[in-house]
């Protein structure tokens, strides 16, 4: 993929795409393209473990052509309550098929909640119908700001939050499209959509120089979505 995605005709059909840098939100990129949508990437610094996400969203966006791609400083450290924004320890090396009522100490509180609403925001000022946003259900059923229901109540919410919705002008969709998929599933898409996995990451807790752990929640999800789609991940891993 490259920016000759992005054209003037395409151009009437804005949407704000949450692009983390990881595997799904690349491949919810992709979807948004491949759905005849012009793309306008929304990252978010928000003071997680690693600037190494930050830089594969960039190049993501490069790689797939975005009309614009903006990173957006927040600071969810103030006041923690995540492994990935406070110094608690990353779990590693734990069973991921166990199903559990307990949500993940990686959990970040409300973070969809609120790049969900930046991302509104955004989508008014363009006059974008339309959200994307790579959450999924399946492979980590922990996450509450990922489920099928919260996805469609946050829809219903934007839409009496805006003028638009008010004036009826125009009605906002969140796109969810990987929300019922399996890892292996996803992979296999984004791969039929010609996604650069290369240029992704989604390790919780990679070494200094970027690379991925192979042992948090993350690395193993996203190894065994490669694997049982028969795929090699193009990333390194530190082992």
């Amino acid at each position: 993929m490259t920016s000759s995605h992005v054209t003037t005709a395409a151009a009437a059909r804005p949407a704000v795409v949450l692009l983390s840098g990881g595997l799904d939100s690349a491949t919810a990129l992709a979807v948004a393209h491949r759905d005849g949508y012009t793309p306008y990437a929304m990252t978010f610094r928000y003071g997680q473990r690693h600037a190494v996400e930050i830089d594969a969203a960039r190049r993501v966006a490069e790689v797939q052509g975005v009309a614009k791609h903006v990173v957006v400083d927040i600071d969810l450290r103030q006041w923690g309550g995540s492994a990935l924004t406070a110094d608690v320890e990353v779990p590693k090396d734990r069973d991921v098929d166990e199903v559990t009522d307990e949500i993940p100490v990686t959990y970040v509180p409300a973070r969809n909640t609120i790049f969900l609403s930046f991302a509104l925001a955004w989508a008014e000022t363009l006059g974008a119908d339309a959200i994307f946003i790579g959450v999924n259900a399946l492979d980590y059923s922990g996450y509450p700001d990922c489920r099928p229901e919260y996805v469609a109540a946050f829809e219903a919410m934007a839409n009496l939050a805006t003028r638009a919705g008010v004036e009826g002008t125009q009605r906002l969709t969140i796109h969810a499209p990987l929300q019922h998929l399996t890892k292996a599933q996803i992979v296999a898409l984004g791969t039929s959509l010609g996604v650069d996995y290369s240029v992704t990451t989604s390790c919780y807790d990679p070494t200094p120089d970027g690379t991925a752990c192979g042992h948090c929640d993350a690395c193993q999800l996203r190894l065994r979505g490669f694997a049982e789609a028969g795929a090699v991940d193009p990333i390194a891993y530190a082992g």
